[in-house]
């Protein structure tokens, strides 16, 4: 057993499964068990719990993990005070920052955030939905919702603040955004103490850098293939302009070899435009990680 561990967070719940998949993808093997709030990990060196992103950046501002994953509104919904080493912007449903916004029922007179006086709001960030609130001129009684916060207008309240990625949920439940609070995304974080550690310090920073490269590739692919130069005017000139091609020479000295990454969903159109352009044995490979 290794003397040195560093004690990482892993959200549970609705992010669990990607950061799995990003983890994978960084090349570590991360494995949930049933009932197991311990995930394994194929790195000695890394020891990893389970715990809900809302609760994250308090147990690593108390030392109790060394570093996690968690969103951007929860360090502020806590006010912890932690150390942003890297944004990752993923999520359960897309690449995009989620949003926490203010909702009605489609029928509420409440058109703006100044409607909201003396009312009733529900939700899961009260710290920060009274900030809000405070920042508007606007008072309000803030409940916390323990969940199923999109059912609780009209009858239990007047209005929610919750988290949405595309908007469908409230749509489903006839609510309208009236205002957009936060956007937020994911981000690594650690503690003064863990950030000052030689050994940890460098061990998160290459844990971030492989999560970067994962998360860099991402609907990238490589593209490779043989061009005599006679042709190779024209072939870089289908290749997307802001790619910047690797070109190799060959043993005939009439050809080259060119090297590209470009987006996994542009490959079926470059690669007919490429072949008439004079490219021949094109290749296209799978990419796990990009390091800048």
């Amino acid at each position: 057993m290794t003397e040195n561990v560093l004690k990482l967070g892993i959200p549970a719940g609705s992010l669990q499964e990607a950061t799995g998949e990003l983890f994978r993808r960084a090349g570590y093997k991360l494995t949930f068990r049933s009932r197991s709030y311990y995930p394994e990990i194929d790195d000695p060196e890394i020891q990893c719990t389970l715990i809900r992103a809302q609760e994250m950046a308090r147990y690593v501002e108390a030392g109790s993990l060394d570093c996690g994953l968690t969103g951007y509104d929860w360090i502020l919904e806590n006010g912890a005070c932690v150390v942003e080493l890297a944004e990752l912007v993923f999520s359960k449903a897309s690449k995009r920052p989620v949003r926490w916004v203010l909702a009605v029922p489609n029928d509420s007179p409440i058109q703006s955030v100044q409607d909201l006086e003396g009312k009733r709001i529900a939700t899961e960030v009260v710290n920060l939905t009274k900030r809000w609130l405070e920042q508007q001129g606007v008072h309000a009684k803030v409940e916390f919702s323990w969940g199923a916060t999109e059912v609780k207008p009209p009858k239990f309240a007047d209005a929610i603040v919750e988290v949405t990625e595309t908007g469908s949920s409230l749509r489903a439940n006839n609510l309208r955004i009236v205002a957009e609070l936060l956007q937020s995304t994911t981000r690594f974080i650690c503690n003064e103490q863990a950030r000052a550690d030689p050994w940890k310090k460098q061990k998160m920073d290459d844990l971030v850098l492989m999560l970067q490269g994962a998360m860099a590739a991402d609907g990238k692919v490589g593209l490779m293939m043989n061009v005599s130069k006679a042709c190779l005017p024209a072939v870089l000139e289908v290749l997307p302009a802001l790619q910047n091609p690797t070109i190799s020479s060959l043993a005939d000295e009439h050809w080259v070899a060119v090297n590209t990454i470009i987006d996994e969903d542009t490959v079926r159109h470059l690669i007919p435009q490429l072949k008439k352009a004079g490219a021949c044995g094109i290749v296209e490979y799978p990419l796990n990680k990009i390091i800048e």
